[in-house]
């Protein structure tokens, strides 16, 4: 029979839970942080043992992750905001990301937005509901600046000065001695509706040159641009005749609103129109917007209790010409000391290509020159002005500082939390981009908009998201918005309810809209403990990289990464971030004992190459020069790569400035500590000269990454089997080697101690085999399945509160593990036999082994599924109970009966144990495939938690000889069930394979103490 559950929908809710705010155990210990770190970071393992080791068992709030959450605008009830609210606190998340996103919704009369748009009454009154229960669950809550994205705000029309704008262009084109007489030549796009204005900027006349032309660009002479401007007649006619040689083209420029609005809107009464992002009067107008109609005398009062950040979504202004702003031509000026307006022709753009181009040297300067400016602009008056207007409030800044031709690293220094996406980055250098930025400028968070994929609604399993994010982290990140929590449900859903982007353009849609509705939400506070775990480890102290690589150009969310040290030196076990040039002018930017920031990420060496965005042009500008001489004169090692004898101007030079730049670079490569090279196969063995080595190294290449944190005594290893990109084939495989890792913070004459932090199950414990090095560096073993990740800990004796001390470690053994079983050194075994240890003591141990059974297989299983239906409504889910005998695992797409389900399965076997069994013996559980989440228990005690990417379990202390009840629940997405509910959406997915596949092994062990 079907069961009928009620997940959510608006209905009042029957009682209101105590209050209480969650605080966080760690809260005792912030005052013992590492210098640098902020006070949202998780604390130094610096103070006693019980709460340094809780912060990492029971992570705070403040570093747990946090759902980017989608509301119909202000369609929303505020009973159901606070369930909801409760929902992502009961499973163990940090926050929520109010959004008005909505792109499931067709028919806009269903939203309603003269009643219920985005900034309305019932909006706010759903913002201070979430609020008010956040701060009672001591969930934090951030807000977008605007409806959807790019930023706007009600009441801007695209005529007014505070719209976002767009410079487009005419032409016309006039062979040698032709005259043009006649209107200006229109724009060639016409205006996006609701714009009814636009502005006659200039008209220039142009010699064609052919030399200089490509497919898409018209070649011009630049000594030929003529203005013809002050020609133009009161009633917008010109009358010009082109001298009597050669092809030339009459361009006229015109500025006026883009119309932008944000993405699926209109969202408000009236429509709200995207802002200038250039200019003081577009911040203006959305922090008018805020303080006349939103930030209300309570809503204040509630952001000071559970307001986190205002969040800006990526930057993507949509214009069919060029972006701009009235006060270019002027910045301009001040920036170059030259005019903008002859050098137009090489900047205008249709439909985002370029349309004109001079001499290909004088063109890259040109478009520099302009987007440079362009990005001191957004900078300005968009980033930094928002950020300290949020400061007033006693809030943080977060965004995604790209989408633009903007300098995103710049960006990301100047922001309290920069934000980078699983969906839009490419790779792992475009966080990287980012993670620069932040250290330093001193920030503790980057974040990561996370698990948005294309087409995979309802499909998306945790497996998945934790392959995507393992590599981030590595690369910087250590702040997760889960993308994303779906408001249960708006007139016309369909079930599970409301998703925000799904279905989309009558198909599955972006990423998943996770909660109550999905199966696996029963087993999700394994995976936000694992998260949170993770955060705080990489939330501790300061981040460390090894080197700086240096961007002329400081685009990010491009894909485009550093030669040598994205392909050869991270495989290697090299680190890296990138600077742009206002980096070095930051109060970090100063150099001690050889490093870089010393106080922050601590680089050994800066490396130089080609501007990657220009053609690899050799280029500096002239103050970078003389900044990185400074820091090279004060003992930095730089590396510089390509043809730096003889370099260019990234910009139009001034008069002797090319020769002042070369000036600067020969002095520069003068420098003992600084090395130039020709070949990037050349760049390992140039840093080693230098004497330059990385914290984390393996004698060959791997597809290991690295993430390194440092507190006041300790060093943090985040290690990842994972890849450079998700795209890059062929994929990971396992990984066994041993790995060197350098202790930073060890006291002089002190023990090096290495721990493993198991993220899964909170536990830390110390490693039992490992060689020490010198300086105190330590060589592990890393074994790590495709994503599958690693926390190790160096530091002194009973860091953790272990209670071993400095005692002998084994250095060498034969058998399978070795570990510390309380106070005994204690070894392992699948097979019996004589074990031969050697210990740090120089002692070595033989050890008997006693009989081991072999592996068990489980012949049969009993096959309970709770099979998941659309109910009543959209949010009430039917519930039919199957009960299947398995004598072969096979996912549920292969099995009649289950073909179409979803829901939870619970599988439950017997394994009998021969009486040879002692407490001497153990047991992993190997589940082989499973998908989505699983856990375990066995004699019906809890096992530990399951490691979704590598999915053996530890079941030793649970096992009894002669006969075992072991269950494995399995909850498996929804989308095989909407194949068949919502074909119309959902039937062109392939049926997916779920559910527990194998093969299941128990594989038992002995173990015996050795010393």
């Amino acid at each position: 029979m079907r069961e009928p559950v009620e997940q959510g929908g608006g209905m009042s809710r029957r009682a209101v839970l105590a209050a209480g705010a969650t605080t966080g155990i760690a809260a005792g210990i912030v005052a013992a942080l590492g210098s640098g770190t902020a006070a949202a970071a998780a604390p130094s393992v610096a103070g006693t043992p019980g709460p340094a080791t809780d912060w990492f068992a029971a992570p705070a709030r403040s570093v747990r992750p946090r759902f980017r959450w989608w509301w119909p605008d202000g369609l929303v009830n505020t009973d159901e905001i606070a369930r909801e609210i409760d929902q992502i606190a009961d499973a163990g998340f940090g926050g929520a990301e109010i959004a008005a996103v909505h792109h499931s919704v067709k028919d806009k009369s269903v939203l309603d937005t003269e009643h219920h748009g985005w900034g309305s009454r019932p909006w706010r009154d759903g913002v201070e509901a979430a609020l008010r229960r956040a701060a009672r669950r001591g969930l934090t809550i951030d807000l977008t600046l605007g409806p959807s994205w790019p930023v706007a705000v009600p009441g801007v029309t695209p005529d007014d000065e505070a719209a976002a704008k767009e410079l487009v262009h005419g032409r016309a084109a006039l062979s040698a001695g032709a005259t043009f007489q006649g209107p200006v030549p229109p724009p060639v796009q016409a205006p996006a509706a609701g714009v009814t204005r636009q502005r006659l900027l200039a008209v220039q006349a142009a010699r064609v040159d052919t030399a200089n032309s490509t497919r898409k660009e018209t070649g011009l002479d630049f000594s030929s641009v003529r203005d013809l401007t002050a020609t133009v007649a009161a009633d917008g006619t010109l009358t010009w005749t082109s001298p009597d040689s050669g092809e030339w083209v009459l361009i006229s420029y015109w500025t006026r609103g883009s119309g932008q609005q944000p993405e699926s809107g209109p969202h408000s009464a009236p429509a709200a129109y995207v802002v200038d992002h250039l200019a003081p009067a577009g911040t203006a107008a959305v922090t008018g917007f805020w303080e006349r109609q939103v930030l209300t005398p309570t809503v204040r009062s509630l952001l000071k209790a559970a307001g986190g950040a205002f969040f800006e979504d990526s930057v993507e202004l949509e214009t069919d010409g060029l972006t701009w702003t009235a006060s270019l031509p002027e910045a301009f000026a001040q920036h170059t000391g030259r005019p903008l307006l002859p050098y137009l022709p090489a900047l205008v753009l249709s439909d985002s290509n370029q349309v004109f181009a001079f001499e290909a040297q004088l063109t890259r300067q040109i478009r520099h020159d302009f987007w440079e400016t362009f990005s001191e602009l957004f900078n300005r008056h968009h980033v930094r002005a928002l950020r300290d207007w949020a400061h007033s409030l006693g809030m943080s800044l977060r965004a995604q500082p790209y989408g633009l031709q903007t300098d995103a690293i710049e960006s990301a220094a100047i922001l309290d939390i920069p934000e980078g996406e699983s969906l839009g980055f490419k790779n792992l250098d475009d966080f990287r981009c980012l993670a620069g930025g932040r250290d330093m400028a001193g920030h503790t968070v980057l974040s990561c908009e996370a698990g948005a994929y294309n087409g995979s609604a309802y499909s998306t399993t945790w497996d998945r998201f934790l392959r995507t994010m393992g590599g981030a982290y590595a690369a910087g990140v250590n702040q997760t918005v889960v993308h994303g929590f779906s408001y249960a449900t708006v007139p016309g859903a369909s079930w599970p309810g409301f998703a925000a982007f799904s279905p989309y353009n009558g198909a599955s849609g972006y990423g998943e809209s996770w909660g109550p509705r999905q199966p696996t939400w029963q087993h999700v506070g394994d995976i936000a403990a694992y998260l949170g775990r993770v955060h705080g480890v990489l939330q501790s102290g300061t981040a460390r990289a090894d080197v700086a690589v240096f961007r002329q150009t400081g685009y990010a969310a491009t894909g485009i990464g550093a030669s040598w040290f994205t392909a050869t030196g991270i495989p290697l076990g090299w680190s890296h971030q990138f600077l742009s040039g206002p980096l070095l002018d930051l109060p970090n930017a100063t150099v001690s004992g050889g490093r870089l920031a010393p106080d922050g990420p601590a680089y050994k060496a800066l490396f130089v190459e080609g501007d990657f965005f220009y053609s690899s042009t050799p280029t500096l500008a002239t103050a970078d020069a003389r900044r990185l001489l400074t820091l090279a004169e004060a003992g930095l090692p730089i590396v510089l790569l390509g043809a730096f004898d003889q370099p260019l101007t990234p910009g139009v030079p001034d008069d002797g400035e090319s020769d002042r730049l070369r000036e600067l670079l020969a002095r520069l490569l003068a420098l003992p500590h600084v090395t130039r090279i020709t070949d990037k196969a050349a760049v390992g063995d140039a840093l080693t000269g230098l004497g330059v080595t990385p914290d984390v190294r393996h004698a060959t290449a791997s597809t290991l990454l690295n993430a390194h944190r440092v507190t006041r005594d300790t060093d943090f290893y985040y290690l990842c089997n994972g890849k450079h990109a998700e795209t890059v084939k062929p994929p990971v495989a396992p990984i066994d080697h041993q790995v060197t890792l350098r202790h930073t913070r060890r006291a002089r004459g002190g023990t090096t101690i290495p721990y493993l932090l198991d993220p899964w199950t909170g536990e830390v414990t110390r490693i039992a085999r490992y060689t020490e090095e010198e300086e105190g560096d330590v060589t592990v073993r890393v074994a790590l399945q495709p994503g599958e990740t690693m926390i190790v800990a160096l530091g002194r004796p009973n860091l953790f509160g272990d209670r071993n001390g400095a005692r002998p470690h084994i250095v060498e053994t034969d058998a399978s593990e070795a570990l510390f079983d309380g106070r005994s050194l204690t070894i392992r075994s699948t097979e019996a036999g004589t074990r031969t240890t050697r210990l740090s003591s120089g002692r070595t141990v033989t050890t008997v082994v006693p009989s081991v059974p072999a592996p068990l297989v489980p012949s049969r299983w009993q096959l309970d599924v709770d099979d998941w239906y659309p109910g009543s409504s959209p949010t009430r889910t039917d519930h039919v109970h199957r009960t299947l005998t398995l004598d072969t695992l096979l996912p549920w797409s292969g099995i009649p009966e289950l073909a179409d389900s979803a829901g939870i399965g619970r599988y439950r076997t017997t394994i009998d144990l021969p009486s040879g069994w002692t407490s001497a013996h153990g047991a992993h559980l190997e589940l082989g495939q499973v998908s989505d989440t699983a856990r375990v228990t066995v004699n019906g005690t809890a096992a530990p938690v399951v490691d979704r990417l590598h999915p053996v379990v530890d079941v030793g202390t649970l096992l009894r000889r002669g006969r075992n009840v072991i269950e494995v629940e399995v909850a498996v997405p929804l989308v095989n069930r909407l194949r068949v509910a919502q074909p119309a959406v959902f039937g062109a997915v392939a049926r997916q394979d779920h559910g527990l596949v194998g093969p299941v092994r128990l594989v038992p062990y002995a173990q015996a103490t050795v010393g």
